[in-house]
C-alpha cells in the first residue's frame, strides 16, 4: 500500500512537471508571435496599404470655406503622416482653379503637399473619385448657396434680390474662380457639361420661384430670373476686373432694373453693412 502511494505521487508530480513545460512552450510561442507580428504587418502594410476609403475617412466637408496652407504641409520624416481627405481635396480645388482641371495629378498634387503618392489612396479610391469630390464641393457651395439665399427672408423682391447679390460679393457663398474653372473643365468634358446644365436649371428655377413668390407671373418671373442669372454668368466668363467700390456704387441701379422696384434705404444700408463688415 505504502509502495502504491508513493508511486501515485510520483505520477502527479510527472504529470505537473509536464505541463508547466507544456505551458512554458505555449508561452515561448505567444512572445515570439508577438515579437514578429507588429514588423510583419508594418512590412505588409507599406507593400499594400490598407485603403480606408471604405471608412469614415473618406467624409470630406461639402463646404470649404477657409483655405488650408498646403505649404505647410509637410510632416516630419519618418512620421508616417499621410495628410487628410481634407488637405488633397484643398490642394486640386486650388490646382483646378490656377490651371485648369487636367493638371489636377496624383503625383503632382503629392509634390504640392510633400506627400507620398500612396497616401492619396487612404483617401480616395483614384483621380475620378477625386474629381468627383470637386464637383460636389462646387455644388454644394455654388448652387446650394443661391438656392438658399433664394429663399431667405425678405420683406420685399428688392431685399430678396440683395439676398442673392450677397452671393457675387461674397466668395464663401458664391465662388466665381472656382464657377469659372467648372464651366472651363465643362467644354471638355459631357459629362461636367450636363452637371453644369442641371445647376444652371437649378439656380434659374430657384429664383424665378423668388419672383412668383412675390406676386410675378410664371413669364415674367422666369424673364427676371435669367436676366439677374445670365447676366452675373457674364460677369464671371469675362473675368470682369470691377473693383467693390465700383460694383457696389451699381447695386440700387441694378436692383431696380432687375424687379422694377427701388430698394429701400433701409435695406441698402442693411446690405452695405454686411459686406463692410467682410470687407
Amino acid at each position: 500500500m505504502y509502495i502504491y502511494v508513493n508511486l501515485l505521487f510520483i505520477g502527479v508530480l510527472s504529470v505537473s512537471a509536464a505541463e508547466k513545460g507544456i505551458q512554458a512552450r505555449v508561452k515561448n510561442i505567444q512572445e515570439s508571435r508577438l515579437v514578429y507580428l507588429p514588423s510583419t504587418l508594418m512590412y505588409i502594410s507599406s507593400v499594400w496599404p490598407i485603403n480606408p476609403a471604405v471608412s469614415d475617412q473618406r467624409k470630406y466637408p461639402q463646404l470649404m470655406s477657409s483655405k488650408i496652407d498646403t505649404n505647410n504641409a509637410e510632416a516630419p520624416a519618418g512620421s508616417g503622416w499621410r495628410g487628410s481627405a481634407d488637405l488633397w481635396l484643398q490642394a486640386a480645388y486650388e490646382t483646378v482653379i490656377e490651371t485648369g482641371v487636367d493638371a489636377v495629378r496624383i503625383q503632382p498634387l503629392a509634390k504640392k503637399l510633400k506627400l507620398s503618392r500612396t497616401s492619396f489612396y487612404w483617401f480616395f479610391k483614384d483621380r475620378n473619385e477625386l474629381l468627383n469630390a470637386l464637383l460636389k464641393m462646387w455644388r454644394d457651395k455654388n448652387t446650394g448657396n443661391l438656392v438658399a439665399r433664394s429663399e431667405a427672408y425678405a420683406e420685399t423682391i428688392a431685399e430678396a434680390i440683395l439676398n442673392i447679390f450677397d452671393c457675387w460679393l461674397n466668395q464663401d457663398l458664391f465662388d466665381s474662380q472656382f464657377e469659372f474653372a467648372v464651366r472651363s473643365w465643362a467644354l471638355q468634358s459631357p459629362e461636367v457639361a450636363d452637371q453644369i446644365s442641371l445647376a444652371d436649371e437649378t439656380r434659374l428655377d430657384a429664383l424665378q420661384k423668388m419672383f412668383i413668390r412675390f406676386g410675378f407671373d410664371c413669364q415674367k418671373a422666369d424673364v427676371r430670373a435669367r436676366t439677374i442669372y445670365l447676366t452675373q454668368i457674364g460677369y464671371i466668363s469675362m473675368k470682369s476686373d470691377e473693383d467693390l467700390t465700383t460694383r457696389l456704387q451699381r447695386i440700387s441701379d441694378y436692383v431696380e432694373i432687375f424687379t422694377g422696384h427701388t430698394p429701400e434705404p433701409r435695406e441698402l444700408e442693411r446690405f452695405y453693412a454686411r459686406h463692410k463688415q467682410m470687407n
